[in-house]
């Protein structure tokens, strides 16, 4: 994206495998998900199975240990305009899908026409920037409608290639449990619908030689383990059912790891850094609706906030507190703007939220009783600011009498005891708050119809942030069903910081445009900030052992290996 990838157009493979890894045996893991309906991952209907990426394909692949860096896969040869207006791809001989047919060039261009046409929302986003194509023999040029947005020839060498033939046969825009060919190194071998789903590796599979695969899909098998929630998942954990477990839960990893298979050793810690941005946990308020479409309940709420105690009560202070949507990275804002960050904020001055052109905002420190004390009193003149002041029964009413109330909806019961913390502090400021779980797929539709009040959220970040902000963020996807803009922000600025971004031609323009839109977004007062940690901790199997190398983005398992 900027600068010079890091490998050289001969490289044999990336720095973060093992070339001589052994591949046999199988990975189970447990799913990030509660279940799922469906095998087709590209539309919006249905929750598709965890592991589908290691089906399907793209043009080129990314590498885990650089901000944003692309090597050929299906692709043999990349051409790209130095204006980015274009880019031309040479599609690779030999490549083929899982059921032996060849990946042609058609296969390609309907990839692109429909998934433009009906797929995902941010495939749709990217996709209808194309003008044109153009096919001469193996190649296909891809020409953009302008050269604004600096990122879409990688967002286009990342779009998956998928098989014309079958979906022509089969239907693209409905849920199937039938399991899709892709040109990917493995296939769907088992179906246990909600509960279970196996992968096995192909043993045709054409890429397995390539520079960008040596030392990945180490393993003959992949399972992927779905359970109702964390509690259930944990249990199954100490039954040996899967190999590894990312630890999020403090209060578990100081105190529930006396079992069994850990003092035996069938199971042992690890603990990494964090080298990728955290990115923003937090409570998302829904700003489509009353009363937080006003901006002085949402600085209100985030001043009842009270981490300190919910990070040494609940939490063994494991967490730091997310101050910004680019924590843990170069991209993050700190202090006063930049001269360059004032010059792209100002032309918006009249309709920034206030406090974006000072210094960066932070959440409010709650360091003891006393703090506390003061942020509620705090929270209580800015409700009464907004027309919400204590009324009959001690509770907070507008001027018709209407109780304040709104609920906190949750899937995760992980999730539930710092969520009756902040409806505790809540009622004392006489807020009505309920706490509602759900089970996760009716939650997910909940939150891709933006059906909620409050949720909690996690919008991951990468080292090199882009059009995914559009989806994140973006005026237009405020009121587009699927999109992850939870919050419903609409501000201009917003969407011209995003511009700004794509069109970055350096890291630093990058930098400048990315802090600028971190200060409107925490001047916004969208989310209470919740936390993040500075290291990754696991849990995993004995004999399960890991490249030399960890990328900056987190451990790519399919390069793991077992040693036994």
């Amino acid at each position: 994206m900027h600068g010079t990838p890091k490998y050289p157009p001969d490289f044999e493979h990336f720095d973060y495998v093992n070339p001589d890894a052994p591949r046999t045996g199988t990975l189970s893991l447990a799913a990030r998900q509660g279940g799922y309906d469906s095998l087709n991952p590209f539309i919006f209907k249905g929750q598709a199975a965890e592991g589908w990426r290691l089906v399907f394909e793209s043009l080129t692949k990314r590498a885990q240990d650089e901000p944003f860096s692309l090597y050929g896969l299906l692709a043999e040869e990349v051409e790209m305009d130095p204006a980015r207006k274009w880019i031309r791809f040479r599609l690779r001989e030999g490549a083929r899908f899982a059921d032996g047919e060849p990946v042609k060039v058609s296969d390609l261009i309907w990839s692109w026409e429909t998934l433009r046409d009906k797929g995902r929302p941010n495939h749709r986003l990217y996709y209808r920037e194309v003008l044109r194509t153009e096919v001469d023999g193996r190649d296909v040029t891809f020409r953009f409608r302008s050269g604004d947005n600096l990122e879409l020839p990688l967002l286009m060498a990342l779009m998956p290639v998928l098989p014309a033939h079958w979906f022509e046969a089969n239907g693209f825009e409905k849920t199937t449990l039938d399991p899709i060919p892709g040109s990917g190194p493995y296939r769907v071998d088992r179906v246990e619908q909600g509960r279970r789903i196996e992968y096995v590796r192909r043993e045709d599979y054409w890429g397995r030689d390539l520079p960008v695969n040596r030392g990945d899909h180490n393993f003959e098998r992949i399972h992927y383990e779905f359970f109702r929630d964390g509690t259930a998942g944990f249990e199954a954990l100490k039954g040996g059912m899967y190999d590894v477990h990312f630890e999020d839960d403090p209060g578990r990893w100081e105190q529930a790891y006396d079992f069994p298979a850990m003092r035996d050793g069938r199971l042992t810690r690890l603990t990494l850094p964090m080298k990728r941005p955290a990115g923003m946990r937090g409570f998302v308020m829904n700003s489509r609706r009353a009363p937080f479409d006003d901006i002085r309940v949402r600085r209100a709420l985030n001043l009842a906030f009270d981490f300190d105690w919910a990070n040494e009560n609940l939490f063994f202070n494991a967490y730091r507190r997310n101050e910004s949507y680019y924590q843990n990275s170069d991209l993050m804002a700190d202090g006063p703007p930049s001269d360059t960050e004032r010059a792209l904020l100002e032309p918006f001055a009249e309709t920034l939220p206030d406090g974006t052109l000072g210094p960066a905002v932070l959440p409010p420190a709650t360091p003891g009783p006393k703090a506390v004390r003061a942020n509620l009193k705090a929270a209580l003149g800015l409700f009464g600011e907004a027309g919400w002041n204590i009324g009959e029964g001690r509770k907070l009413r507008d001027a018709t009498g209407t109780a304040m109330r709104f609920e906190i909806l949750l899937f995760d019961p992980g999730d539930e005891a710092l969520s009756l913390h902040f409806a505790r502090t809540l009622e004392r400021l006489g807020i009505d708050v309920s706490v509602r779980s759900i089970d996760p797929a009716q939650y997910e539709r909940r939150r891709q119809s933006f059906e909620f009040d409050l949720i909690i959220n996690h919008w991951y970040q990468s080292l090199s942030p882009g059009s995914e902000q559009w989806y994140y963020w973006g005026k237009a996807q405020a009121d587009n069903p699927g999109s992850r803009n939870y919050a419903g922000v609409r501000l201009d600025a917003v969407d011209a910081m995003i511009g700004h971004m794509t069109a970055a031609t350096t890291r630093s323009e990058l930098q400048s445009a990315t802090r600028s839109l971190d200060r409107i977004l925490r001047a916004g007062r969208y989310v209470v900030p919740l936390y993040w940690q500075p290291e990754q901790r696991m849990i995993v199997a004995k004999g399960l052992t890991a490249p030399a190398v960890s990328p900056i983005y987190g451990p790519v398992l399919t390069t793991w290996w077992w040693d036994r």
